[in-house]
């Protein structure tokens, strides 16, 4: 941790929702994820105060996957957000950012910033995206056609 910045290097992405999309546990323009933690950075976090939350075991005696829930907002500081192919580096914006939701991920980096929040009498740390470096798994296709350009 960096001024209170958590990197996470080989983050495993899930419940990805980058379009904002309205769903069963999501309000419409909320744009988020959720990524798997270890053990060791769930519990620095769960000391600091972050709302790491964990899955049910599957089976008796298993331990419980940690996890925590990010929030996308290109409201006040937009985050950097880059997509990482074979034959380029691109920027994602709120426009273009949704392409994530599908997309099949090799690797994964990010920072997460912490908010602090308090409402009635509770508080706890949210976490907003601050960056994240993404490579896109290409298939064999992908790759041979990468160096042509695209009809417009």
């Amino acid at each position: 941790m960096t001024d209170n910045t958590v990197l996470i290097e080989n983050a495993r992405l899930i419940f990805r929702n980058f379009s904002g999309k309205e769903g069963q546990y999501n309000r419409e323009g909320d744009r988020n994820f959720a990524v798997i933690l270890d053990d060791k950075t769930a519990q620095n976090m769960v000391k600091d105060g972050w709302n790491v939350k964990f899955f049910e075991p599957r089976e008796e005696g298993d331990t419980p996957d940690p996890y925590i829930s990010v929030t996308v907002s290109f409201k006040n500081r937009p985050p950097r957000i880059v997509m990482i192919t074979s034959s380029s580096r691109t920027n994602l914006d709120e426009d273009s950012v949704p392409v994530l939701d599908f997309a099949e991920i090799r690797t994964c980096d990010l920072i997460v910033n912490p908010y602090e929040w308090t409402v009635n009498g509770k508080s706890g740390i949210k976490a907003y995206l601050k960056s994240m470096f993404v490579t896109i798994e290409e298939d064999e296709l992908e790759r041979k056609y990468s160096n042509q350009g695209e009809n417009e």
